[in-house]
């Protein structure tokens, strides 16, 4: 599997971990602990990828860079 960055973050609002691909449209999981949200990010990778290639649309390269934060 392609290794993509994910950011893992405590969401409030859903009272879990989020797991978001930013370089994946609207890819994200959640999960109890960080540990289960990036399990559950794993799949998701893998569902968008395969729902794109269905498609037949490109799927986006790893960029293999760390985001900045400000």
């Amino acid at each position: 599997m392609a290794k993509y960055e994910l950011i893992i973050y405590w969401s409030d609002e859903d009272s879990a971990f989020i797991a978001e691909v930013p370089e994946l449209p609207g890819c994200s999981a959640h999960g109890k602990t960080p540990r289960k949200a990036l399990e559950n990010a794993e799949d998701a990778i893998e569902l968008w990828i395969s729902t794109v290639r269905k498609l037949r649309r490109a799927v986006p390269k790893p960029k293999g860079r760390r985001l900045k934060l400000a």
